[in-house]
């Protein structure tokens, strides 16, 4: 498909990806790294979950995207819900050991190192 159109659907992904990573580090993000610039050890863990994600999705193979971060931080939660997680009401407490939220703050921290322009 050529013109106009050819790359709408692509266009539309991408702006609910960065819409999706945008929620996710106002909700994870913002208290995660204020948690991590205060706790070098919790830094430490992000970083190590960051090379996880890294890893996960072949990212030594292919850039790493918006769409992919976006769609990899969906499956962790829909994964950590159906395995009987629940998000935590109110403010996070990073002190304890919740694998599914620093997994999900390392997305954050991944996603701030992709290209700002859409």
């Amino acid at each position: 498909m050529n013109g106009l159109f050819s790359n709408a659907a692509a266009r539309a992904a991408q702006r609910s990806a960065h819409s999706s990573l945008a929620d996710l580090t106002a909700v994870v993000g913002i208290s995660g790294f204020a948690a991590a610039d205060a706790n070098p050890g919790l830094m430490s863990i992000v970083d190590q979950h960051s090379a996880g994600v890294r890893d996960s999705l072949s990212a030594d193979k292919r850039p790493l995207t918006a769409v992919l971060l976006a769609a990899y931080a969906e499956g962790v939660r829909d994964a950590a819900f159906q395995h009987g997680w629940t998000a935590p009401e109110g403010e996070i407490d990073w002190s304890e050991d919740d694998w599914v939220l620093r997994r999900l703050l390392a997305v954050c921290a991944l996603a701030r190192t992709l290209p700002t322009t859409r």
